[in-house]
């Protein structure tokens, strides 16, 4: 009986789930009928894995165009609500610890065949693409204009060894990696390698170019790809006598560049088909001469050389050939809008200043934010011109364009070695360690006795490791090589040298502390801050007041006030002040933080407040000889944002012992009514006068542009009141304008122009 019911129950449940599963099939709505599908989960992962490529060019290894193996076939991804949270998941399948930036509009080349996703939208931590919503499996709207790229962070995850990575596949017929091979003994080593024959990578090897209809534009391009602005005449029947007892493989057949590519590959190339016997009959293997740039010609062997732009300039890169473009109208600098910016563009402003053609023409303030005006919109060069002046542009006003849209170039540059000389080793990442350099065939150690972020900011731009963020003078806790010996002392840079070597050092080394413990090393990093003081703002806001001495114990405690005011009669008299207020902004791409971490700031019982840097700013007040006539400075006892621009959050806030700093797209500012925010100018006769603002003067806190922290303004002192006009940030003037400043004779009135 019991066995009976339980059959019968068995019976009932099965026929329900098939009654249940019927009515859903009946009443689920089909997703053929929708015309424009919403994103949903792609169609979950088959059995065979999702391979992931990076492709296209100009592209590097952990850069480049996004193409997904599915169903046998390779294809793209379109760029369609792509985010950086969609290349964060790409990087981490392709080995990379995460993503630091993406592309759209095919910015590494078209694709070919299928878009097999669009409109993906990930969370970011999904372990592949495939786990993201999208439109589903080839189904797009795109077209290969649109193909997505990623730029991932150059750092590997930690033992990935998955079969899946395949970025250094490249097709069969398809260019990446040209060089100039030198025939001549003595420039096989001297660098840059200016002349050559024309090789390019295939396979494990390299094979020539047949220069059977070569032109100039060839040659042209294949010295803007490798870092030359210019070409020459080469001498082909030399090459032809010693080419001729060579044996050459002809890959190659024919190039017709227009001389605007940006790298060889973006030429038309027809290529010798596998089973050809043809070898270049009646031709040789191309050769090509190239003129370095002003900077790469000291080991040329070249006596003229090139004349580079001086109303063009990069500003904010980390590396050679990389920055902010700013360019020069009416004696100040401005910035270009990224409005249209595009590689062609970017590679006028590449060439005239003695660099190759671009790598990337960047947009949205990729190298920080500039100041001032921007003078140019939708620039449209051809790539032939001279000049970005020469170039069809737009002048805008500043409601088509803000400094968050400006745009950067990284060019290309001739290779010049010298990453080869020198290392970092015991950190626990590529960006950390002691600093070992190869003085002849030794390698050995540098003492840290003067070692400063100006020295530290060359290594990291030898190393092409982007910016210095900590000078070290200890590294005892590196201690892992067996390099005991100190090469080098006595190292001073400028902070713009492309190498140590080219730094001042001792030539017999001599160091206090030569024992390797007290070795220098650096930590660098891909971004830095950048601060600017807001100009106007303290030409707008100056003012005199005789404040009692009643009021100023606790500002002379700070050592706010010139010696004298310890003479005088406390409490009683005054002490003129020349008082303004700071505006300071971040225009970098990291974050403004005390080198010093909370633990050590000092509390100031005085003003109730703690000091996270001795020195923030410098005031001074000089005569036309540049002698200090008086001075002050302002410690930095609140680091906070006090504003942002639109769409960025506040980050530092001073109360209740909080964080201290100045966000990316924020500034602080220091109202002229506290304390310290003054010049004590008790002790100055009435006169003309420099009037100076220096921050972050001892380079305490690494930025990625030291020029421009300094402000200078025209002062005029009647005795009873105070004026200031041209006041500007250090490197905003040209050099003509800046020299009429510096001699500027003084006021004849007191109306100002």
């Amino acid at each position: 009986m019991e066995k009976s019911r339980c059959r019968q129950q068995l019976t009932f449940s099965l026929l329900f789930a098939l009654w249940f599963t019927c009515c859903l099939a009946q009443t689920t709505p089909s997703n053929t009928a929708t015309a424009a599908p919403t994103p949903s989960p792609s169609p979950k992962p088959q059995t065979e894995r999702i391979k992931v490529k990076l492709t296209g060019y100009p592209r590097k290894h952990n850069e480049g165009r996004i193409e997904l193996f599915y169903k046998g076939e390779w294809g793209t991804i379109c760029d369609d609500d792509f985010s950086i949270a969609n290349a964060n998941v790409l990087c981490r399948q392709l080995g990379f610890v995460s993503a630091t930036g993406w592309t759209h509009s095919a910015k590494y080349g078209k694709g070919q065949g299928k878009i097999w996703l669009d409109n993906v939208q990930c969370n970011g931590g999904e372990k592949s693409i495939e786990f993201c919503r999208s439109r589903g499996w080839g189904n797009s709207d795109c077209t290969h204009d649109e193909d997505a790229g990623v730029v991932c962070k150059d750092e590997r995850i930690p033992g990935f060894v998955d079969s899946n990575v395949i970025d250094t596949h490249v097709d069969e017929n398809k260019i990446e990696e040209v060089r100039l091979r030198p025939v001549v003994p003595l420039a096989k080593k001297r660098q840059p390698i200016t002349e050559g024959v024309v090789e390019v990578k295939h396979r494990d090897g390299w094979v020539q170019i047949c220069d059977l209809g070569w032109t100039i534009k060839n040659t042209r391009v294949v010295c803007g790809m490798l870092g030359f602005p210019h070409e020459k005449k080469v001498n082909r029947n030399f090459y032809k006598l010693y080419l001729e007892r060579q044996k050459n493989y002809f890959h190659v057949h024919s190039v017709a560049c227009t001389g605007t590519e940006v790298h060889l590959a973006a030429c038309p190339l027809e290529f010798n088909k596998p089973n050809a016997t043809s070898t270049c009959a009646g031709g040789m293997a191309a050769v090509v001469s190239c003129m370095p740039g002003p900077l790469f010609m000291q080991n040329s062997g070249l006596k003229k050389k090139l004349k580079i732009s001086t109303n063009v300039r990069l500003k904010g890169g980390a590396r050679v050939g990389e920055g902010r473009v700013e360019v020069l109208k009416n004696n100040e600098w401005g910035t270009v809008c990224d409005d249209r910016w595009n590689l062609q563009s970017a590679s006028v402003v590449c060439r005239e200043l003695g660099f190759g053609s671009a790598k990337e023409a960047l947009t949205g303030a990729r190298m920080g934010q500039g100041m001032g005006p921007i003078y140019m919109n939708e620039v449209k060069c051809l790539g032939q011109e001279r000049s970005i002046w020469n170039c069809p542009f737009k002048n805008i006003t500043s409601e088509d364009c803000q400094h968050m849209e400006d745009a950067a170039v990284r060019c290309s540059v001739p290779y010049m070695g010298f990453e080869n000389s020198i290392r970092i080793v015991g950190g626990r990442s590529t960006y950390e360690g002691r600093v070992e350099v190869q003085v002849g065939s030794k390698w050995g150690t540098v003492c840290s006795t003067g070692w400063t972020t100006r020295e530290a900011m060359v290594v990291c731009r030898q190393l092409g490791l982007g910016y210095a963020m900590h000078a070290i003078n200890e590294t005892w806790y590196w201690d892992s090589s067996n390099v005991t010996e100190m090469v080098m002392s006595g190292v001073k840079c400028t902070g713009n040298e492309m190498s140590l070597s080219q730094c001042q050092h001792h030539k017999t080394v001599s160091c206090q502390k030569s024992a390797a413990k007290f070795a220098a090393g650096v930590i660098c990093s891909e971004t830095a801050s950048d601060l600017v003081l807001n100009a106007p703002l303290v030409q707008q806001t100056v003012y005199i007041e005789d404040r009692p001495l009643h009021m100023l114990y606790c500002a002379a405690e700070e050592d706010c006030l010139s010696k004298s005011a310890a003479k005088a009669n406390w409490p009683y008299g005054h002490r003129r002040l020349l008082r303004f207020s700071s505006q300071i902004h971040n225009i970098g791409r990291a974050d403004f933080k005390p080198k010093a971490g909370r633990h050590s700031w000092v509390w100031h019982a005085c003003h109730g407040h703690y000091h996270s840097m001795d020195i923030f700013t410098h005031y001074d007040l000089l005569n036309a000889n540049g002698t200090k006539m008086a001075e002050g400075h302002k410690a930095s006892f609140c680091l906070e944002d006090t504003d942002c621009q639109e769409g960025v959050s506040k980050r530092y806030e001073c109360a209740n012992f909080g964080d201290q700093g100045i966000t990316v797209g924020c500034w602080d500012l220091y109202r002229h009514d506290i304390d310290c925010q003054w010049i004590d100018i008790t002790d100055v006769k009435p006169g003309n006068y420099i009037f100076q603002v220096v921050i972050n003067p001892n380079h305490e806190v690494p930025e990625s542009d030291f020029t421009n922290n300094a402000m200078k303004c025209n002062c005029k002192y009647d005795g009873h009141r105070i004026w200031l006009h041209n006041c500007h940030v250090g490197d905003a003037f040209s050099e003509e304008a800046e020299r009429r400043f510096e001699k500027y004779p003084g006021q004849l009135n007191n109306q100002v122009s």
